[in-house]
């Protein structure tokens, strides 16, 4: 079988272990944390960026920051993972749902406006695939209505919108390291903090509550805790393997779009014929080919053509079921409108292998692919 995900080794993160275990220091925040930081905040041009042992540990953090509580909501699309939500009904708010656009998969850009009350406390916007959504116009939004804009760009490492790197748009946002992300370390995320009123306080909550990081820069005399937080600290063992992979991002970045397009062509004749629709990339995006998936006409044919593939060997995987149609989802939240769009996109989407060392069978992959869909 081959398999939907491969985590792959980039170089030297056997190495850089082996540094953080002969520095003798494998609590958060050691050397290859702030390396990690570092390279981060330049790369994407961040006020302050701080590692957290997941995405949904930065999402965490962006809900604490946007003091949301009860009574409180924020704008979210549908299509997207638990965390999106989770992170914010922690809090208390309600997430309202958007739809998506049936090119990108993005939310609707067009439809968050209607869907401010005067409860609204932020936009939080997810760039799926690693398809930017359409930023600008969303700004305008959220200043206009004077909104916190958080992007979900856990899926964004590696991709521009407008030639902004994902994750510097907004006043926050979140990153995923997980093994099933563009750059890896097994679990693993980041908080990146773009508005500087933000930054003392992401500090504080991420030194679980206590203001520790300016006791270390000589700004008091000891630390105590001042606010709340927890424990979002990754280990430097998980740093260093990051490190390893962020030193590489471009590299990394590069082998997927290869993949990404061999694919993109390979099946052209398939969208011509009507078989399946390709993913859409708009003019405003420079993506990292985090994945490539398809749209199939249906259900019953995206299920069948999941057990084709996997008749011939091959892993593939449909992706989200609509946050607003999930028991949670209808206990906690609410929809702006119907989401033809969002669940439309759900019965119909496969996502198909897509890592870096998969291009010996990438061919096979594609011949499967064909006859499923001939």
């Amino acid at each position: 079988m081959i398999p939907f995900n491969k985590p792959a080794l980039i170089g030297p993160e056997f190495e850089y272990i082996r540094a953080a275990l002969d520095a003798g220091h494998l609590a958060g925040n050691g050397a290859f944390t702030r390396r990690c930081q570092a390279l981060l905040s330049e790369v994407i041009g961040s006020e302050l960026a701080l590692l957290t042992h997941s995405c949904t540990a930065a999402l965490e953090m962006s809900a604490i920051l946007a003091a949301v509580s009860a009574g409180d909501e924020v704008i979210m699309p549908s299509f997207t993972f638990v965390s999106t939500a989770n992170a914010f009904v922690l809090r208390g708010a309600t997430p309202v749902f958007v739809d998506i656009r049936s090119d990108t998969l993005n939310i609707d850009e067009r439809l968050i406006e209607a869907a401010i009350t005067e409860r609204t406390r932020a936009i939080v916007v997810v760039h799926y695939a690693g398809v930017a959504c359409d930023m600008d116009p969303i700004l305008a939004v959220a200043r206009r209505h004077g909104l916190l804009l958080i992007e979900d760009a856990a899926q964004g490492v590696g991709s521009l919108y407008r030639a902004r790197p994902l994750g510097s748009i907004g006043d926050l946002a979140a990153l995923s390291f997980h093994e099933t992300k563009n750059v890896i370390s097994g679990e693993g995320g980041a908080l990146l903090v773009n508005a500087a009123q933000y930054v003392r306080r992401a500090e504080i909550i991420w030194e679980k509550g206590t203001d520790r990081a300016a006791f270390f820069r000589g700004e008091v005399d000891k630390y105590t805790w001042v606010d709340i937080g927890s424990s979002f600290l990754p280990g430097e063992i998980v740093a260093a393997f990051l490190y390893a992979q962020l030193e590489r991002v471009e590299e990394i970045t590069r082998r997927r779009r290869l993949l990404w397009q061999a694919y993109h062509d390979a099946f052209a004749t398939l969208e011509t014929r009507e078989r399946a629709r390709r993913p859409f990339i708009p003019e405003w995006c420079l993506h990292n080919a985090h994945m490539y998936y398809l749209l199939l006409p249906d259900l019953a044919r995206r299920m069948e053509f999941i057990a084709r593939l996997r008749a011939a060997g091959v892993g593939a995987v449909f992706h989200y079921v609509p946050l607003h149609s999930s028991p949670a989802g209808r206990q906690y939240g609410r929809c702006l409108a119907p989401m033809p769009v969002t669940d439309a996109t759900s019965d119909c989407l496969v996502r198909l292998p897509l890592w870096p060392g998969m291009e010996p069978v990438q061919a096979a992959i594609i011949d499967a692919v064909n006859a499923a869909l001939d």
